[in-house]
């Protein structure tokens, strides 16, 4: 599922307009995006949580060339699912 078929599900399950919809999916995304860079977590009970880890500087190889190539540390986003979802998934 896109962010266009989210907007579509719930402008039918709130019964609102898509334009309406896409107000609301845009502000809880840019929600979790805030609550990340602010707190660095954000969790959504019956989903799971974002948490926000530094993945360590590493070398890597440039599989067209062959060549190494230093790439720096950087920060990432981690999703680890609730076991609410983890059951209804299996």
């Amino acid at each position: 599922m896109n962010k266009t078929n989210l907007i579509k599900k719930v402008s039918e399950i709130v019964d609102i307009t898509k334009n309406d919809a896409n107000i609301i999916v845009s502000a809880v995304v840019d929600s979790i995006i805030e609550g990340l860079c602010e707190d660095g977590k954000v969790t959504l009970s019956g989903l799971g949580s974002f948490n926000i880890v530094t993945r360590g500087p590493r070398t890597a190889r440039n599989p067209k060339t062959g060549e190494s190539v230093a790439v720096p540390e950087k920060e990432i986003v981690k999703f680890k699912m609730s076991s609410l979802l983890k059951e209804r998934l299996n």
